[in-house]
């Protein structure tokens, strides 16, 4: 074998093993060579491959912008399995162009050495019958096809074919009617040709026939050597031929003659067989000589025009040639050098892009050294585009992309450790700093980074340094104030932080818990003002924020700070799009989110501080004054809160409610005692009116609140008889005074306290309801006979009575107008329970008038009962009873006012009246004027001047007729 094809052998065989990998095995079939190019000699950039089969990487023989899958297995079969490049790749380029310049041109023509390796499908090691006829085939391995391309491969129904009409019977009916009466011809001659045969005759009675007869058996002869199974090598068709039996048979009887004649025979017989195929040939060739004849003629002429094809193309090749060297030689030269140019342009350009490329990675670390994330974001991401696109395929750079991509890492990882450092010393830093972010600009420049690489876990990260800033500031502010308790010893007390706490009293407490709500207020502002910058940021990075331009005029650089919100950036035309709108949206919730839960875990905290301490009961110890201070902070903190969020925080509210539920019932329970035990020792006896009293009402007038004023410290302030309420005097009882008092201290702990206002509306209105069945009890009832000792319940008691309840009533609309401002709407209900206590007071106070007026019609009808109409005039019954009625005059002046005194003895009058009008009636006395008639009149005269010597009821009765009308 030749040297050169032995160089063809092996580029046969270049499947065989891998000429680029230095540790390469041997490849069993083309198959796993070609996914061996697939796995490691294979790029995918987009949707087209790039083979990597060659020296450096590349493929001489595929474009470097790619393929389409199919033509990539193309390729691979093509250029590297049935082509000698893969033995020509290890051998260096100048070998490779010196054995290229000795190989012939005609070196892709078919060669049998060459070709022998070539794959077919007699190198398959199983072909898909015998794997499907494989009697061994276990059931599992059935699903052959179905595993690949699903269950309905198998039972896929076909459906036929709209284009191929399905054939029946009836489309053959035209052609056997045409071929019917052919056919019962031919059966008729062959019936008859049968029976001639079985009846001796002869069966081909015509020429024609007998030599058609003669034909076929001259071929029956030698239809042996045109056989294609014809073959001198099998011993049956040799003796068939030669039948060297009889041969033997002659020379064994040692007959020379016969043996030569049996020679003879056989070659007679072949020469026999040739003469028939030259006959049979010369038969063919007189009936086709005119077709021969034709053919020969047709070559001549055939010969002819293609010599005058020859000169024709000999010409035009000259005239070609002329053109070529005169006109287009010329010409394609300056399109050559033009397009030369351009290549050239094209390479320079190529080259400055690769300049500038080579310069990304110090342009990076220099943008990242001033904070510059966004900067250096972007530009990684040009670089990898114009990797992509520009510089495709240079092999200097094929290294450049991941590094790009490793340093996009990297800044990842730069600024979640940046962002987190930055939150950490934000939110650690004193609390006596007062400026909200120190480093603004900073945190600004992180945001923007991490918005440019949609990573928003900022969000969480921050919530999570906010709450461990909040836990250790709270446990830091209780540290120093167990450690600066005087009273205190931290070092004895070795127990819990929280048992320390403990140890602090009510002033050190709330300075404690002042200090913390102060400590974790500085905190949540600055969680404020992150939120703000961060919103502002997001907004800018969604296009949702526009910010101005403002150039300086001479350089047209910016030159000027855009102040948004909460933050300055620069300012800029226009700002580039980094979040889609759907982020933002969801940016925005998860930053209010994280605000809320900030304030929440503030609030969660500090309840801790209120639950450490209040184990012992000391909440419940506090006093009134001590509590109400104690809801205003909470009430402030609470407030401040929300202003910082937006929203109500519950669980500190929460405790505050449940230890407000505790105060306002032991508040209750102290005032109602009180009340209950200053009623039992209630004489009913006009009272002196204190100062103190006197200015609580005065500020309720003057302020319209029911509040407490502030104490005032003029002593010499003296009480009065009566109190006086916007002009209107009240006489009253000093119980009464502590009960106005008491109204307004509930009022006053609803102002304190405002989420137990349902609470304390429950409760004052019991206190209420106590004060006025407990006075029933005492004067209608007399109970205040047995518990204090009075004589008895005079008219003056019932009236002092009646005068404490009206005051009551007096201030009843501004109790409820001042619940009504901080009762809850869904308690609003409740406002109904003081209208049913007015109605009781007023249900009192008209029982406690019909009393006065039943006392005194008990009194007149006493004395009408003996009245007797005679002289002397005015009767003694007259007298006594005006006598009586100028004493209740006496008796309820001081107490009453004017109107209600006069309602009252009209009432008396209007009693009066009907008594007389039915003594009269039974005394048989009528208005006729008669003698009795005139002494009775006289007796009436007597009766209403009386009155007009009583003050505010001059002119009471003016109509005396009344007392002769028998009811």
């Amino acid at each position: 074998m030749s040297v050169r094809q032995s160089q063809t052998v092996n580029a046969g065989l270049s499947w065989k093993k891998c000429s680029v990998c230095q540790d390469s095995v041997f490849f069993k079939s083309p198959r796993d060579f070609s996914q061996h190019l697939r796995d490691f000699h294979c790029s995918k950039e987009g949707g087209s491959y790039v083979c990597r089969y060659g020296m450096n990487g590349v493929c001489p023989s595929l474009p470097l912008e790619g393929v389409s899958d199919r033509d990539y297995d193309d390729h691979v079969t093509r250029d590297h399995i049935h082509s000698d490049y893969g033995a020509r790749s290890k051998v260096p380029r100048d070998h490779q162009l010196l054995s290229d310049s000795h190989m012939p041109s005609s070196y892709q023509e078919p060669n049998i050495v060459q070709d022998q390796y070539k794959w077919t499908v007699h190198n398959a090691s199983v072909n898909l019958p015998a794997l499907l006829n494989d009697p061994r085939l276990v059931k599992r391995e059935t699903d052959f096809f179905t595993k690949t391309w699903g269950n309905s491969f198998e039972k896929v129904e076909i459906l036929p074919s709209p284009y191929v009409p399905e054939i029946g019977p009836e489309h053959f009916e035209k052609y056997l009617r045409k071929t019917a009466a052919r056919l019962k011809k031919h059966c008729r001659v062959k019936q008859k040709l049968v029976e001639d045969a079985v009846g001796g005759k002869e069966i081909y009675p015509s020429l024609h026939f007998r030599q058609i007869e003669q034909s076929r058996a001259e071929l029956d002869q030698i239809k042996l050597f045109m056989s294609t199974h014809f073959n001198l090598e099998n011993p049956d068709i040799f003796n068939t031929v030669f039948p060297w039996t009889q041969i033997e048979e002659s020379r064994s009887g040692h007959n020379q003659s016969e043996q030569r004649q049996s020679s003879k025979l056989l070659q007679e017989k072949l020469s026999h067989y040739l003469d028939i195929v030259e006959v049979r040939i010369a038969r063919q060739i007189s009936q086709k000589s005119d077709a021969f004849f034709h053919a020969m003629t047709s070559h001549d002429e055939l010969q002819e025009k293609l010599t005058h094809t020859v000169q024709s193309v000999k010409r035009l090749r000259e005239s070609i040639n002329i053109v070529n060297e005169k006109i287009a030689k010329d010409s394609l030269r300056v399109l050559k050098l033009a397009r030369a140019r351009a290549n050239y342009m094209a390479l320079f350009s190529k080259l400055k892009i690769m300049a500038s490329i080579h310069e990304t990675q110090p342009t990076i670390q220099r943008l990242l050294s001033n904070n510059e994330f966004i900067g250096a974001l972007d530009l990684i991401a040009t670089s990898q585009d114009v990797l992509s696109k520009d510089l495709a395929g240079i092999n200097s750079f094929r290294h450049l992309g991941s590094q790009l991509a490793e340093m996009e890492k990297l800044i990842d990882k730069m600024l979640q450790t940046d962002f987190s450092r930055c939150v950490t010393n934000e939110l650690n830093r004193p609390v006596s700093d007062s400026i909200l972010l120190a480093e603004e600009e900073k945190l600004v420049s992180i945001l923007f980074g991490m918005l440019r690489q949609h990573k928003f876990n900022f969000i969480d990260v921050y919530r999570e340094e906010a709450f461990t800033a909040l836990k250790a500031t709270v446990k830091q502010t209780v540290v120093e104030a167990v450690v600066i308790a005087e009273d205190v010893d931290s070092e004895n007390n070795a127990g819990s932080l929280a048992d320390q706490m403990r140890l602090l009293n009510y002033p050190q407490w709330m300075e404690l818990l002042s200090n913390v709500f102060a400590n974790l207020m500085v905190l949540l502002n600055r969680a404020k003002a992150f939120y703000g910058v961060v919103t502002d940021v997001v907004g800018i990075a969604a296009g949702k924020a526009k910010v101005p331009s403002a150039r300086s005029p001479e350089s047209g650089q910016s030159s000027e700070l855009v102040e948004t919100e909460h933050l300055k950036v620069p300012v800029v035309d226009d700002v580039d799009v980094l979040i889609s709108n759907a982020e933002f949206e969801t940016v925005q919730a998860y930053l209010k989110d994280m605000l809320f839960a900030i304030c929440d875990y503030a609030h969660d905290r500090c309840v801790k501080v209120m639950v450490a301490r209040a184990k012992d009961g000391f909440l419940e110890r506090l006093s009134s004054a001590e509590f109400v201070a104690l809801s205003r902070h909470i009430e402030t903190f609470v407030a401040d809160t929300e202003q910082v969020c937006g929203r109500k925080s519950m669980s500190l509210r929460g405790v505050l409610q449940a230890q407000a539920n505790k105060f306002v019932a032991r508040f209750h329970e102290e005032r109602k005692n009180k009340l209950s035990l200053i009623l039992d020792n209630e004489r009913w006896k006009q009272a002196d009116v204190p100062a103190e009293f006197q200015d609580l009402v005065n500020h309720i007038i003057k302020t319209g609140t029911l509040t407490l004023p502030e104490k005032r410290t003029d002593s010499e302030s003296k009480p009065k008889e009566c109190l006086l309420v916007d002009g209107e005097q009240f006489a009253v009882v000093g119980t009464v005074l502590m009960l106005i008092k008491m109204m307004v201290e509930y009022c006053q702990c609803v102002v304190d306290i405002p989420s137990a206002t349902p609470d304390l509306l429950t409760r004052l209105v019991d206190l209420l309801k106590v004060f006025n069945s407990r006075t029933c009890q005492l004067l209608i009832g007399a109970g205040a006979l047995q518990l204090v000792g009075l004589k008895t319940i005079s008219t003056r008691n019932l009236a002092l009575a009646c005068r404490c309840l009206q005051l009551v009533v007096r201030f009843l609309p501004d109790v409820k107008a001042h619940f009504e401002h901080t009762l809850p709407v869904k308690n609003s209900n409740m406002l109904k329970h003081f209208e049913k206590v007015m109605k009781d007071y007023d249900d009192h106070i008209e029982e406690i008038n019909l009393k006065l007026v039943t006392i005194s019609e008990n009194m007149a009808e006493a004395q009408l009962s003996k009245y007797e109409v005679k002289a002397p005039m005015p009767s003694q019954c007259f007298r006594t009873i005006c006598k009586q009625l100028a004493k209740l005059h006496e008796a309820l002046l001081g107490i009453l006012p004017q109107p209600q005194l006069r309602y009252l003895f009209e009432r008396n009058n209007e009693a009066f009246m009907r008594r007389l009008s039915k003594r009269l009636a039974l005394l048989g006395v009528r208005n006729d004027g008669g003698p009795q008639c005139g002494l009775v009149i006289s007796d009436l005269v007597f009766y209403s001047g009386s009155f007009n010597t009583l003050k505010g009821l001059e002119g009471l009765v003016t109509n005396t007729n009344a007392a002769w009308d028998i009811r």
